[in-house]
């Protein structure tokens, strides 16, 4: 077997895997819902205000966490939403062990670690 056939191999396990199915269907949810899409739309705004920000300060804006905080209590009021969120995280976590399985596979250690 070769890897490109490898790769096909974990792509079909990757579509089937409990938090892609899970993560596609809140999607779906979110998406025929005008509101909700509305509200997943400013959360990625201001998740990409806050990140700008430490990018380029070395640190969030009191702002801008305020804002993120009540728009966090905003999101608990929409159960798709939140659902959305939290099925989210949890797919960001599988992902993340995944990509380290396979950097440290080819040898890649893309982790930042002060000299101390």
């Amino acid at each position: 077997m070769n890897i490109y056939d490898d790769a096909n191999l974990f792509a079909k396990a990757l579509k089937n895997c409990p938090e892609v199915l899970q993560l596609r269907e809140a999607g779906i949810k979110i998406s025929s819902n005008e509101t909700s899409k509305k509200m997943l739309e400013d959360f990625r705004k201001i998740q990409m205000d806050a990140y700008t920000e430490q990018m380029q300060k070395g640190e969030v804006s009191k702002a801008t966490k305020d804002r993120f905080e009540k728009f966090g209590v905003l999101m608990g009021t929409n159960p798709d939403l939140s659902s959305y969120i939290m099925i989210e995280q949890k797919f960001s976590v599988m992902w993340d062990d995944v990509m380290k399985i396979l950097n440290d596979a080819i040898g890649l250690d893309l982790t930042f670690k002060e000299n101390n």
